[in-house]
């Protein structure tokens, strides 16, 4: 029995258009709507068409005798990624920041359709790419950056994992209550809650903390410890602000207990809705996790 070809997963998200027309129903009231707001309708349908192009491209460019499937973003968490699939993200970096914890392993192709927009720290190729890369993948002989994640786990065994970042603290980002242990160290806190980095989410919402306190402790991407970043903690008569920085690993994870009655959470990534309730007395321990995204780079 000959080995089953590999499986194309082309990764979207909806486009600016799409978006607009699901909320406004016909064209003419999403011109309305645009007009009304100083923007033109022919520049967003632009940007449609030229993602449509994009997608045209990378499927021709999957291989005939392959089998292909495609996923939008939001069905993510229903979809059912096999061991043999080759994972093509075509979109912004944070499309395969939400799509790191869904795979399990398969490589992942991120594909820039507009590099004048889009960074491309995630989506470092182009469609014109993968004519070449696709066969060298499914060969195994494709160079793979493995980028480390964030695992948090709650007391009762509940995870959450992220590429970029992991929340902890209060759902208003205000007024969050824990003692903080590390290094040996433990500390009641209150602070606007404390987010815990890997090397990729450096680039992100780290970036604009290190910025601000002048911490530059930054993992790499591929490395095997994270930084933590407590948010303007607040010092008083019963909480401390001496444990504000730092790095976790495995042999030196970071564990937070709740001192919230109500309102505690743990997110990832930014995506606010998919959270862990933190309330009062319950820990969470936050290091490396044992998944990776696997991505390809440029060959």
């Amino acid at each position: 029995m000959g080995r089953l070809a590999p499986r194309a997963v082309l990764v979207t998200r909806e486009t600016d258009w799409e978006r607009l027309l699901a909320a406004h129903s016909t064209r003419e009231q999403v011109r309305f709507f645009l007009r009304s707001r100083g923007q033109d309708i022919d520049r967003v349908q632009a940007g449609h068409e030229a993602f449509g192009e994009t997608v045209r491209q990378v499927r021709l460019a999957i291989p005939d005798h392959w089998r292909v499937a495609r996923v939008g973003r939001g069905d993510l968490d229903r979809f059912l990624f096999a061991p043999e699939d080759i994972v093509i993200a075509l979109g912004q970096d944070g499309l395969v920041a939400n799509l790191a914890k869904y795979v399990s392993g398969q490589p992942v192709l991120g594909v820039n359709p507009d590099a004048d927009v889009n960074e491309g720290v995630l989506v470092p190729l182009a469609a014109a790419d993968l004519p070449g890369l696709l066969p060298a993948v499914a060969a195994g002989a494709a160079e793979i950056e493995r980028r480390t994640m964030a695992r948090a786990t709650l007391d009762d065994g509940q995870t959450l994992e992220a590429l970029n970042e992991i929340f902890v603290g209060h759902h208003s980002h205000q007024s969050a209550r824990y003692l903080i242990a590390y290094d040996g160290m433990t500390e009641l806190q209150s602070s606007s809650g404390l987010i815990v980095s890997t090397g990729t989410g450096a680039t992100g919402w780290a970036r604009s903390i290190m910025t601000a306190t002048g911490e530059g402790v930054a993992p790499s991407p591929t490395g095997p410890d994270l930084a933590f970043f407590v948010r303007e903690p607040w010092p008083s008569v019963a909480t401390g602000a001496d444990i504000q920085w730092g790095r976790a690993d495995t042999a030196a994870p970071l564990v937070v207990t709740s001192r919230m009655n109500d309102g505690g959470v743990i997110f990832a990534d930014g995506i606010e809705q998919d959270r862990l309730a933190f309330g009062w007395g319950r820990k969470v321990t936050v290091a490396p996790s044992p998944r990776f995204l696997m991505l390809v780079r440029p060959g």
